[in-house]
């Protein structure tokens, strides 16, 4: 799967994207979220705050009960802000 980072998340981890494998246990955005967290602690620092953190599955705006299972892609960036 593809994991894309925008925004602060991006320079938090250094990098606009990874992909990765998941195992079998990881069914929904919160089970990505806690996966990539336990990656080490640029990941941990960056996403341990799931209230600061947005997501979008197959880009389309998802919530942290979203399946993945099916997905291709994931995206996680900041809260947008109007202006």
């Amino acid at each position: 799967m593809k994991i894309l980072y925008f925004g602060w998340v991006k320079s938090k981890l250094g990098t606009g994207s990874e992909t990765i494998d998941l195992p079998p246990n990881v069914k929904s955005v919160s089970d990505l979220i806690a996966l990539l967290c336990s990656k080490g602690s640029r990941h941990e620092s960056a996403l341990s705050d799931i209230s600061e953190i947005r997501v979008a599955v197959d880009q389309e705006i998802a919530d942290m009960n979203t399946s993945i299972s099916e997905a291709e892609e994931v995206a996680l960036f900041p809260p947008m802000t109007g202006g």
